[in-house]
């Protein structure tokens, strides 16, 4: 009877070490976001000591005239709108008064704003509407906000923000823009833009910063005068 061969054992590969290294996707993103909440805390303080008063730049008595105010002011100044509203307010600064304007009266007086077809018909719209379905008067949220004619999300952010009280962080051309050259934000969309500035400010905040950000970006960091390192905010975040 022949020897029996030995049995072969099947050597276990060596345990995998269990890395409790984070990925580097991760950590940089880590980074990145440590960066973007100091720059934001020196952007806050550097324009909190800028602008201690934040006025309203629209001229308004009330929530509806800031409501048809805010409107009249895409792709359309400030300083314009504030010349044409006391105007259309002379004939009609409520929504019963606008519903009973025609829109071609509407759109003679507000035509220096520019989009005065479109603009006419929504503001005679939403005068309607608020008269039939809200008793005359603005609503308070969001949503019944932007179901009204011309009123988008921007526009509703900037009447629950400044005539109701409500956080919102309306999102303009100049926030967006300096929002993207400050780095807080890819920029990709002022959604994301939005988005990434609520989670980077305290919401106490928001309704005074937002106003902050435009003065600066109207007086100091306009959109041909500073290249991201001419004004003094941007020199000051430059190394952050």
């Amino acid at each position: 009877m022949s020897a029996q061969s030995p049995k072969r054992t099947r050597s276990r590969p060596p345990a995998k070490k269990i890395s409790t290294a984070k990925p580097r996707s991760t950590a940089k993103r880590r980074i990145s976001r440590i960066r973007r909440a100091k720059r934001a805390a020196l952007i806050a303080e550097h324009l909190e000591q800028l602008y201690p008063e934040t006025p309203i730049p629209l001229d308004h008595r009330d929530p509806f005239t800031l409501l048809i105010a805010v409107l009249l002011s895409a792709q359309c100044t400030d300083v314009r709108v504030n010349q044409v509203t006391p105007h259309l307010f002379a004939i009609a600064d409520t929504p019963q008064a606008m519903a009973r304007v025609p829109v071609a009266k509407i759109q003679k007086i507000i035509r220096p704003c520019g989009l005065s077809p479109q603009k006419s018909k929504a503001i005679s719209g939403l005068s309607k509407i608020l008269v039939k379905e809200h008793g005359g008067k603005v609503p308070q949220s969001f949503a019944e906000l932007e179901r009204l004619p011309g009123v988008g999300h921007k526009t509703a952010s900037v009447v629950m923000a400044q005539a109701f009280g409500v956080p919102a962080f309306p999102v303009d051309t100049h926030i967006h823009r300096l929002a993207t050259r400050w780095k807080l934000t890819s920029g990709k969309n002022v959604t994301q833009t939005e988005a990434d500035l609520k989670d980077l400010f305290p919401e106490s905040s928001w309704n005074r910063l937002h106003l902050q950000i435009i003065f600066y970006g109207r007086q100091h960091c306009t959109a041909r005068g500073c290249d991201g390192t001419t004004c003094q905010l941007c020199q000051l975040i430059r190394s952050i």
